[in-house]
């Protein structure tokens, strides 16, 4: 990141990291194997390309187990990567059997306390 920084490209570069899950902070279901998935509260983070650098948005309880501040679905993720890309989520619907569909189903908010 210090590179495209370095280079001026951060601005125009959007960085995504995550995972498929979070982590819980034990393992209850392994015998002290490594931890268990937690689809309940999760970090992802980003930088660049539009995105407003050194802030948090969103906590998990003390235990990292449930999201407990500013409640992320993954629909608004999703919108919020393609609006810094440029691409309205909601312009990227079509009908098909009776029923809207799109990239962010029929949900999704951007998030624009995250954006500069």
């Amino acid at each position: 990141m210090a590179d495209l920084d370095e280079r001026g490209l951060l601005d125009d570069t959007l960085i995504v990291w995550g995972g498929e899950f979070g982590r819980t902070p034990a393992a209850a279901l392994r015998a002290g194997d490594g931890r268990d998935h937690n689809a309940t509260g999760f970090t992802m983070w980003m930088a660049g390309g539009g995105v407003r650098g050194g802030m948090t948005y969103g906590a998990t309880d003390e235990h990292g187990l449930l999201a407990v501040e500013n409640k992320t679905h993954i629909h608004d993720l999703h919108a919020t990567i393609l609006h810094l890309l440029g691409l309205d989520h909601e312009k990227l619907t079509y009908r098909y059997s009776g029923r809207d569909f799109r990239l962010t189903d029929v949900h999704g908010r951007v998030l624009n306390e995250i954006i500069t």
